[in-house]
């Protein structure tokens, strides 16, 4: 099974170890046609804390870490 990963921008970075990453997404509705946007924050494990705010960065799926963490920061 290949595991998800995602792209996006680091929103919070103000937990230890732990960033925030928001993901965009686009998509056309079905009926209407118009792109829509929609995003979604996810909690990604940052072991050295070296990435800042706004930076983009890809996040990969990974083994449940903590209550929220499921996810860990592979790149800039």
């Amino acid at each position: 099974m290949t595991k998800k990963i995602l792209k996006g921008k680091v929103k919070s970075t103000k937990s230890n170890k732990t960033i925030v990453v928001e993901v965009v997404r686009k998509y056309r509705h079905p009926f209407y046609g118009k792109v829509i946007r929609r995003s979604k924050k996810y909690h990604a494990h940052d072991e050295k804390n070296k990435f800042k705010e706004g930076e983009n960065v890809s996040i990969i799926e990974t083994k449940p870490i903590s209550k929220l963490k499921r996810w860990q920061v592979i790149e800039k």
